[in-house]
């Protein structure tokens, strides 16, 4: 297939094309649920790879794995085939690369505690203003010192270092508060008790991995096995937030390309602005507004349109709007929005249509060659050529033990970073000094002076007194300190027991 070719992706009164040079223009799929969302991603990701695109989703339901294996004849298929009169339909799997933040299902997929940065954890653990601001001086305090932040542990360490010594460091950075450090650690470890430190760690995920065409020139799609991943819902919507953050970050200006470098599906796009505050719900829309300039085309896969918000869904080009069932006056307003932003068609009524359309049925608007969106027409989105439903776990673990990439995601690395420094110095200040040795050929006792006392009557203990002339505790002086100290404590226990499990052969190294 021409990288050029327009993708059949539905078939009505007429054939139905989305154009790659506009799939950068980004996208919609809705439709509630069990009205053929699922099969329409399906399809439309199998048509990128054909032309060497490459392709990140979330399999939210663990049934796009099937993509990954040429599909079958099937009496609906056949029927949908039969209807639609597309003859001949040749079956195909696709190159897939599984990923899973938990490790189970597919390459583990982590980034650092620093490139997630202070914004996303803040919503991450859900803080509000206050505990926001002192997370953002944790980091800062790291960055001006040279403290890699890599996993969990690193940042536990930090905020026990900045709380026990707050007070030394408001003039130059702001108050810390106790109280919000303590939040904080709250957070991380509840993150830590549902395995979401696993998230974070190296090796880290390098985005050129996504980028990748098979020996056909087929683009690899990439899966998130994100079942899991969903029983927490804001740490899903913070992870692809980051992701598309990363590509925004990383990827250079292309301008109008003649397909795209990547397209993102964004499932369950609702938790992604759910709750989420006004400097971050500006930041995806300007991620969103601007990636387009790097060659990423974004879709948003969702039930209801009024999941996203207006600024958002004007630039949403490319729409496949399913059935939409309308009870309540919320449902009649999503309804009302979904027509209102299609192209009129002046032969269909677009609110009363949305209600009556079956399963795998849509309304559908691709934008034109000059970048206006094409009139809506009702269809049937194609059946995909690959597997509809899942694979099977063995079948799941052969493409990922066949894939260039197995290996490297699967061996932790955990290099020294801002725990170990901590701890390495922490080590170092505690050990005994030596005493002095008498120089050769003198007596030891110059000038007839014996040492000092080594015990004295109680009525004559000495009163401990600062050496004169010595300087104040460096900074790393005190975070060493403040980490000896952390030792008798519960946290530090568990930080402890956490390295000493890695060197005694434990799951981390």
């Amino acid at each position: 297939m021409s990288n050029g070719m327009p993708l059949l992706i539905a078939k009505g009164q007429k054939e139905l094309y989305l154009l790659p040079k506009m799939a950068n223009r980004h996208g919609l799929i809705a439709g509630a649920t069990g009205t053929g969302k699922t099969v329409s991603l399906q399809v439309m990701a199998e048509n990128f790879s054909r032309i060497g695109v490459p392709i990140f989703m979330a399999d939210i339901k663990s049934d796009l794995s099937g993509i990954s294996q040429p599909g079958s004849q099937t009496p609906k298929i056949a029927e949908r085939l039969k209807l639609l009169n597309l003859g001949e339909y040749a079956f195909a799997g696709n190159p897939v690369a599984f990923w899973d933040v938990f490790g189970d299902q597919g390459h583990p997929v982590r980034t650092t505690v620093s490139d997630m940065g202070p914004l996303l954890l803040s919503r991450l653990f859900n803080l509000n203003e206050v505990q926001s601001g002192v997370l953002s001086l944790v980091f800062k305090i790291a960055d001006d010192n040279g403290l890699l932040l890599l996993d969990t542990k690193d940042l536990r360490a930090m905020l026990q270092f900045a709380g026990d010594n707050a007070d030394s460091f408001t003039t130059e950075y702001g108050r810390i508060s106790a109280a919000s450090v303590g939040t904080i650690q709250r957070s991380l470890l509840e993150l830590e008790s549902q395995g979401g430190d696993r998230l974070f760690g190296e090796p880290a995920l390098n985005l050129d991995d996504f980028m990748q065409t098979d020996g056909q020139g087929r683009g690899m799609i990439n899966i998130l096995a994100a079942d899991k991943l969903m029983l927490f819902p804001k740490m899903y919507a913070t992870f692809l937030l980051w992701l598309l953050a990363e590509l925004f970050e990383r990827m250079p200006e292309v301008g109008d390309v003649e397909k795209p470098k990547l397209v993102f599906f964004f499932d369950e796009a609702h938790l992604l602005f759910t709750d989420a505050p006004d400097a971050l719900l500006q930041k995806i829309e300007q991620i969103v507004r601007l990636i387009r300039s790097k060659g990423v085309g974004v879709y948003f896969v969702t039930q209801n349109p009024l999941d996203i918000p207006d600024t958002v869904l004007g630039q949403l080009g490319n729409r496949v709007q399913h059935a939409l069932r309308a009870f309540t006056p919320r449902d009649q307003r999503a309804v009302k929005a979904a027509a209102d932003t299609m192209r009129v068609n002046p032969k269909l009524d677009v609110e009363k249509v949305i209600g009556e359309l079956a399963v795998g049925e849509a309304l559908v608007s691709f934008l034109d060659e000059k970048g206006q969106p094409g009139i809506v027409e009702r269809a049937f989105v194609l059946p995909p050529k690959s597997q509809i439903g899942p694979i099977t776990p063995e079948i799941r673990k052969q493409v990922t033990s066949r894939s260039v990439l197995f290996g490297h995601y699967e061996r932790i690395v955990d290099r020294e970073s801002a725990f170990e420094m901590l701890r390495a110095r922490a080590e170092k200040l505690v050990q005994p000094a030596e005493p002095p040795q008498p120089s050769p050929g003198r007596p030891a006792y110059p000038g007839g002076y014996p040492p000092p006392p080594t015990t004295y009557p109680p009525y004559q203990q000495p009163r401990p007194s600062r050496p004169v002339g010595r300087p104040r505790d460096t900074l790393f002086e005190a975070m060493a300190k403040s980490t000896v100290r952390s030792i008798g404590s519960s946290v530090g226990r568990q930080i402890v027991r956490g390295v000493l499990g890695s060197i005694l052969g434990g799951g981390r190294r």
